[in-house]
């Protein structure tokens, strides 16, 4: 056998620039680095080696580095994925917030933090903490419950193993999530003979899996005999590729579809099988269908609470519910008929076995009526009134075209987007809110435009998430990408503002008036964003607003557009009821008041 010497980090970097996708491309797009105690003599140096054959990238927070990484990840499909690295002390646990959002979402992200010594010979080193009871124990055990697969290296040649399973785990459609290699900095830099064979290209080919004969006649029965079914697009559909497979079966078959926020743009907006959102951010021509079916096909959603608003949707006592769904997990979800398959593979398999079976057209006047109930929220205000965040968003539809991503993640305009974003077609919406991370903003930002250069990418965000992480903004000047901010300033948490109201709560401790201060704040973003190098403007109207998003398309890097808006307003039209829970016993009358409609609503959702 032939043999090369390398360090346990060369041996790895020089692994991981060889691992393809079916297409021909690395698979990963690159390594996000901080270099630190821990990594920066192993894993930094091996990292220079290979510079020609994987790309390193500096950001400027670990975290908002591994967002950077999710939404590449995201943009592309789940076909590409990008590595962190850190060192091992806070750098590493910078991580965790991150490896919980790509562990939720589903979502291929290679973690390498830097770790103790193995040999323990410096024993408690610098950032070390150290366990009373477990000697084996490091902050990186953090990653155990938030990552797909973990692992500790702390001999050169567990690498022969560990990498692979790594691969396996984020290539694998089911079981596709984070993955921590947590490497100890001694075992870094010792060297190995290593079988040439370990480096040879090799190509990651991410399955279809088909489904169980008996699972599919199963589904194929219950189809047959409903009379109202509709189907739930969720994330799933993007990650196989199936929009075309969708639009493709409900054509034929006159299903009706609603979207999760993971799935929206699964149909274009406009589709006439596309009766819009769904759940407590809603539409409520989606909503009502859905309480109305008789039978729910999801395909590639995972139905989580909020998705379907607490499941009070589906109360139709005839409702059956089916889940197509690539992770025996999410298929077997709520007393569901599992469809334990592929996307596209289970929509192509279920139609041929559908054969001409049709379902009546959804009534048009749904859509029709919702849109008449949404669309004046966009349009330009006629006064000289605070802007609101829907009258934002109809701002940047209006500027947007075929070729525009608009993304988010948390705050207000996640709801807002959900209803009244129209995206044109598939990819055109990228939102992080299975995991709700503020901060992920600016950072997935940048990972959309790295993933898809020719995108133009729209970043919406409040100032609330840009005051958490805003560094990045550099990071995308630095690397001369073309991406256009518009951050809504409500000068503090306006979406929780109005769910503590919602509550019966007392105005508190959300907008920056409302908090324990010596002063009122005062905070200048254009100013901030321009400092970091940033093409930046405040705005004062909407009309102004639509004017500064002309000239982004001109610019060449990063353009932030502020614009103040009011933190109060929320779309009225659909949505529907989310279990928050109201205090039992409370010296305000108005939360009383609150808990009352909530044990009555708790009582509706029981069928009582």
């Amino acid at each position: 056998m032939t043999t090369i010497r390398l360090t346990a980090a060369q041996a790895m970097v020089k692994y991981l620039s060889v691992q393809m996708t079916e297409e021909g491309e690395p698979f990963l797009g690159g390594v996000w680095a901080i270099f630190g105690h821990g990594n920066v003599a192993g894993i930094g140096e091996a990292l220079h080696a290979e510079r020609d054959a994987i790309t390193t990238y500096r950001g400027h927070n670990e975290q908002t580095m591994c967002h950077a990484a999710i939404a590449y990840a995201k943009q592309s499909g789940r076909r590409r994925a990008m590595a962190v690295t850190s060192s091992i002390g806070p750098g590493a646990t910078n991580m965790v917030t991150a490896a919980a959002l790509a562990h939720v979402n589903r979502l291929p992200l290679l973690l390498i933090p830097g770790d103790v010594f193995a040999n323990r010979g410096p024993d408690p080193v610098l950032q070390q903490v150290e366990d009373f009871s477990d000697g084996t124990v490091s902050v990186n055990d953090c990653f155990r419950p938030v990552t797909r697969y973990f692992d500790r290296i702390m001999r050169p040649e567990q690498l022969l193993t560990a990498l692979p399973r790594a691969f396996r785990t984020m290539t694998d459609p089911a079981e596709c999530g984070p993955v921590c290699l947590a490497f100890c900095q001694d075992v870094q830099a010792e060297a190995h003979d290593w079988p040439e064979s370990f480096f040879e290209p090799k190509i990651w080919r991410i399955r279809r899996p088909y489904p169980d004969p008996v699972e599919l006649a199963g589904v194929v029965d219950l189809l047959k005999a409903a009379e109202k079914p509709v189907i739930v697009a969720g994330g799933g559909v993007h990650y196989s590729g199936a929009t075309e497979a969708l639009k493709a079966f409900v054509e034929k078959h006159r299903i009706p579809v609603v979207e999760s926020q993971a799935g929206k743009s699964a149909l274009a907006w406009d589709h006439p099988m596309n009766l819009g959102p769904v759940g407590v951010t809603g539409s409520s021509s989606a909503n009502v269908t859905c309480a109305e079916a008789d039978l729910v096909l999801g395909v590639g959603t995972r139905f989580q609470d909020f998705t379907t608003g607490s499941w009070n949707l589906f109360k139709n006592p005839k409702r059956r519910l089916v889940s197509l769904n690539v992770a025996a997990y999410d298929a077997m979800k709520r007393g569901a008929e599992p469809l334990c398959c592929d996307a596209e593979v289970g929509l192509e398999m279920l139609s041929e076995a559908l054969g001409e079976t049709r379902f009546a057209e959804p009534d048009p006047a749904l859509k029709t009526e919702w849109f008449a109930a949404v669309d004046p929220l966009t349009a330009r205000p006629e006064g000289n009134e605070l802007p609101t965040d829907q009258q934002v968003i109809g701002a940047v539809q209006r500027a947007s075209g075929p070729n525009t991503v608009v993304m988010c993640a948390a705050g207000t305009m996640p709801g807002e987007l959900h209803k009244l974003w129209k995206a044109p077609r598939p990819g055109a919406y990228h939102m992080e809110y299975g995991y709700s991370c503020m901060g992920y903003e600016i950072a997935g930002a940048i990972g959309i435009k790295m993933a898809e250069p020719d995108r133009d990418v729209v970043c919406m965000l409040g100032d609330g998430s840009y005051m958490m992480a805003n560094s990045e903004l550099a990071t995308a000047v630095m690397l001369g990408l073309k991406i256009t901010v518009v951050l809504t300033d409500n000068r503090g948490f306006g979406c929780i503002n109005r769910l503590q109201m919602s509550a019966g709560g007392a105005e508190f401790n959300n907008l920056l008036d409302h908090t324990e201060r010596a002063q009122a704040s005062n905070i200048d973003f254009a100013a901030h964003a321009a400092s970091m190098g940033a093409a930046a403007v405040h705005v004062a109207s909407i009309a102004e607003l639509e004017s500064a998003l002309e000239r982004a398309k001109d610019a060449a890097g990063p353009f932030v557009v502020v614009i103040d808006t009011d933190p109060y307003p929320s779309s009225e039209p659909g949505g529907h009821w989310w279990d928050v829970a109201v205090p039992e016993v409370s010296e305000r009358e108005e939360v009383l008041e609150a808990r009352k409609a909530y044990e009555e609503q708790v009582k509706m959702r029981a069928g009582g």
